[in-house]
């Protein structure tokens, strides 16, 4: 059966004790046993790192629980961004399908199930582009009934993909240029949260180098969406100031896993109350706006 799941694919860096919260609550997966593990370990930043990085790859030079685990390990720090799209990129050269994970992500034990199920049953559909195991807090409408949910916009926790639609990705976004001319396409981008056009423009300034709001803004382009469960099957518990992204603590992003069955509809469509509440969640705050104005021009 390992041949037809989805290979796993685990990003980590300099934070031993996250990654092993992450391996352990994979490894505790009805599924991990047949999947095979590859872990991608980037190289130390400074000397600071150095240790940690030595720490991080003697842990998973015996990680076992997997049908295989392979380490790839750099010798000089990639980034965060260069690193899951040369890794992803080279794995799905590989294999058709992908899940994906960082060193901060616990799982519940049917994560691997749900996401390998989601990625059969909606590989030939055009119009989605992503599955995630990870769903933010939004107000789901009280009448919404099914399990899961159409969102604009890519999620970077938990997530896979299908080695056609990855390669429609555009990394340097060359049409930006005539792109930002059009309003419609900051419009568009945005219906999946105020603070995606600041991030793609940001990004094209070089301030952030996200790989996730060019993966986003790949769905966008294709018309395509991410499909999300309304319950989280995924916790970040990197939000506490350690890592790449998430340099600040917050609180905001915590929400409590279910490992519930959930029942995926093959002809779901967009809802247009759950999409209003997605937005909503992810709204700009309006010191953020000013701070984007006077800071960047944005």
């Amino acid at each position: 059966m390992s041949d037809s799941l989805a290979p796993i694919v685990l990003f980590c860096y300099n934070r031993p004790w996250h990654l092993r919260q992450t391996i352990e609550s994979l490894r505790a997966n009805s599924l991990a046993s047949q999947s095979n593990l590859f872990i991608y370990s980037d190289g130390p930043r400074n000397d600071t790192d150095e240790p940690l990085v030595a720490e991080i790859r003697k842990y998973i030079s015996h990680i076992e629980g997997f049908n295989n685990v392979f380490v790839i390990a750099a010798e000089k720090n990639k980034g965060l961004a260069t690193s899951v799209i040369s890794g992803v990129t080279e794995i799905l050269n590989q294999y058709k399908k992908i899940i994906v994970l960082e060193d901060d992500m616990l799982s519940t034990p049917d994560f691997l199930t749900f996401m390998n199920d989601a990625l059969d049953i909606y590989q030939d559909r055009a119009d989605i582009f992503s599955v995630t195991g990870y769903t933010p807090p939004i107000a789901v409408p009280a009448d919404y009934t099914k399990d899961i949910y159409l969102a604009p916009r890519a999620s970077s926790w938990g997530w896979g993909t299908w080695r056609e639609k990855w390669r429609k990705a555009d990394w340097e976004i060359r049409d930006f240029e005539r792109d930002s001319k059009d309003p419609s396409i900051a419009a568009g981008l945005n219906l999946g949260g105020s603070d995606l056009w600041p991030m793609l423009l940001k990004q094209q300034k070089g301030v952030i180098d996200s790989w996730a709001i060019r993966w986003t803004f790949t769905q966008f382009k294709n018309e395509a969406y991410g499909l999300y469960p309304v319950r989280s099957k995924i916790k970040n518990i990197g939000t506490d100031g350690t890592g790449t992204n998430f340099t600040f603590k917050s609180g905001n992003y915590g929400k409590e896993m279910d490992a519930g069955k959930v029942t995926l509809d093959p002809g779901i469509e967009r809802d247009a109350g759950v999409i209003n509440a997605f937005r909503h969640y992810y709204k700009l705050p309006f010191r953020v706006k000013i701070k984007n104005w006077v800071k960047y021009r944005i």
